[in-house]
């Protein structure tokens, strides 16, 4: 499995294999974000089980991540993290898809635009974050960031 620790409470990586998963729980993941529209998720049948949110999206400038994807995986984050738990999100290559969705993360707990996309590009070297379609929505993201309501 091929990850990155970007802040002590996200990873942003490849698809995780079935086995990874008790690893990930070692880490203190708590929510694994699928950004993989080829690949439904894993079924965690461990006590108790990660909790698996999958967004499937597309990787191609034709269709752009939905905004509501990454709002949606960014609330499931922010209430993971008020809790106490860490965040794992990924794509097939954790690329673009995982990329951007941990941008808007980040966008959402305060960070910059730049300053995320940054952040991620210094951990994870597979990252491209300004790939035009895929900063494009990072950018777009950043108008749902008020209106983004966490229930914990």
């Amino acid at each position: 499995m091929d990850f990155s620790q970007i802040t002590e409470t996200l990873f942003i990586g490849t698809t995780p294999p079935p086995e990874a998963y008790p690893f990930l729980r070692g880490l203190g993941v708590q929510l694994v974000i699928n950004m993989r529209i080829e690949r439904p998720p894993f079924r965690d049948r461990s006590n108790p089980p990660l909790r698996l949110l999958w967004l499937p999206t597309a990787d191609t400038p034709l269709i752009p991540i939905p905004l509501r994807a990454l709002k949606k995986g960014t609330i499931a984050a922010l209430e993971t993290f008020a809790k106490g738990g860490k965040v794992y999100t990924h794509c097939a290559g954790g690329v673009h898809r995982g990329v951007a969705m941990g941008a808007a993360i980040l966008i959402a707990q305060g960070y910059q635009p730049e300053e995320a996309m940054a952040l991620i590009k210094q951990r994870r070297e597979a990252a491209d974050p300004y790939a035009w379609y895929i900063l494009r929505q990072i950018i777009r993201f950043t108008e749902f960031v008020e209106n983004i309501k966490v229930v914990s």
